[in-house]
This record gives structure tokens, C-alpha cells and sequence, in this order.
């Protein structure tokens, strides 16, 4: 890049770009890691709560509810949203070698892209967002249907399965799919690469969860026009009440 004098450069003092470019490059620093912590925690609570992620997000330049913030949390091993306790905190910058905000945001196309091509990755990661999405406070067991739709859009944002636009728009019509059990969560990973998209693979006779039998017999009713939308739709799942 300079040219092919035989003398050195003239010195330049050192820029952001290169204190940023530096800060990058160095050693991990539990330490400093910690105090970035610090800088975003609960005054009163040893934790981040709702308010410092919010900031945290702010200045990793990302939204609460993006993909990049959802891995991340997966990363910290974080128990519950809107809440990441010291100790995950740690963990997950620990693993991810970063400990300023700018270190964090460079780790995001790997982080993307670790789940987009290894697919024990992406298994993890769908499999823990499940009991990221429960209300630990309350005890909660089974995932309200308005967090399962939320957070299987979210998860499935960067290589959407051709049959999930379908399923989230039968339980929308189902109102009386209250909740989302784990063996259903965990089996449509399963179901999405068994059936294809105009669902010619699936089998009735493997132990799939009921709620994936109601929602093929749905599909296929739709489309052999055995009964009207309007009566299909208004059919009751009373065994997927769930309060």
C-alpha cells in the first residue's frame, strides 16, 4: 500500500479505526468483560434486566428482536428473557473471546453463520429457545401460543421451512390452541424435513404429536375441498386447550 521507497512510513498517530481494529484483536480480559457488565446491570439486582439490554442492544446497533440478539442469549445460555444473570454473562463472552461492544459485533456473521450451516448448531439453538420463551416466574410449562408464533418466526428468520407460513396460519385460526407443548416444539424441527413443502411425505403411522396429525388433516381437507374453509376453520382442538 505505500510506496517503494527504502524508508520507512512516515508515524500516524492511531485512529478509532485502529484502536478499534486493536481492541479486536487482543486477549480476552475476564475483566473487562465483567465491567461491561457492570455498565449495563440492574442497580439493584445483580443482573440485566429489560432496561440494560435495551441499552445493550442499542449500542450493538441491533433490535430486541433480532435473530443476532436471540443468538446471543443462546450463546450466554441465558434461563429467561429480558434478564442475563453474571454468570451467564460471562459464560457467553468467554466462549464468543469478546469483551467490549465493538468484540460483540464482530462475532455476529459467526454466530449467523454457524447456525445456518451447522445443523447441531441450529438444533441447539431451537431446542433452547423453547425454554428461553417460558415465564420462569410463574412456573410456566407449556409456551403460549403467541410466544410460540413470535419465536418460531424468529428462529426459522434466516431459512424459513416452505411449510411454517401454513402452520402459523392454522393455529392463528384455531383459537382454541391455547399452548405449545415441548414434544410439539421439539418434533416440528423433525416434521419440517420429513413431510416437503406440499406435505406428500408425511406418514400417519409414525408417533407424530396430535396437534401435527389436526393440522395435515386440516391441509388436506383444505385441498380436497371435503369441507368449507369456513367450517374447517371453526373446528374445536379441545385437546389443546391449554390455559
Amino acid at each position: 500500500m505505500f510506496s517503494a521507497y527504502p524508508k520507512l512510513p512516515p508515524i500516524r498517530h492511531a485512529s478509532s479505526e485502529g484502536k478499534k481494529s486493536s481492541s479486536l484483536t487482543r486477549d480476552f480480559s475476564e475483566q473487562r468483560a465483567l465491567a461491561l457488565f457492570d455498565s449495563y446491570r440492574d442497580p439493584v439486582e445483580d443482573a440485566i434486566l429489560a432496561e440494560g439490554i435495551e441499552c445493550l442492544c442499542s449500542d450493538l446497533e441491533v433490535r430486541p428482536e433480532e435473530l443476532r440478539v436471540l443468538v446471543l442469549a443462546w450463546k450466554m445460555h441465558a434461563g429467561t428473557m429480558c434478564r442475563f444473570t453474571r454468570s451467564e454473562w460471562l459464560h457467553g463472552l468467554r466462549s464468543m473471546r469478546a469483551d467490549s461492544v465493538q468484540a460483540i459485533q464482530s462475532k455476529f456473521p459467526d454466530m449467523l453463520l454457524e447456525i445456518q450451516e451447522e445443523r447441531t448448531a441450529f438444533r441447539d439453538l431451537y431446542r433452547w429457545t423453547y425454554k428461553f420463551g417460558l415465564d420462569n416466574d410463574t412456573g410456566q410449562r407449556t409456551l403460549p401460543i403467541d410466544m410460540a408464533l413470535s419465536l418460531w418466526t424468529l428462529v426459522f428468520s434466516q431459512h424459513e421451512p416452505p411449510i411454517l407460513k401454513r402452520w402459523l396460519s392454522f393455529l392463528e385460526k384455531h383459537p382454541s390452541i391455547r399452548g405449545i407443548p415441548k414434544d410439539t416444539w421439539d418434533m416440528f424441527l423433525n416434521f419440517c424435513d420429513a413431510v416437503g413443502e406440499d406435505l406428500s411425505s408425511y406418514d400417519d403411522t409414525e408417533a407424530w404429536p396430535s396437534l401435527l396429525d389436526d393440522f395435515v388433516e386440516y391441509e388436506n381437507d383444505m385441498v380436497n375441498q371435503n369441507v368449507l374453509p369456513d367450517e374447517k376453520q371453526g373446528k374445536e382442538y379441545s385437546t389443546h386447550e391449554y390455559s
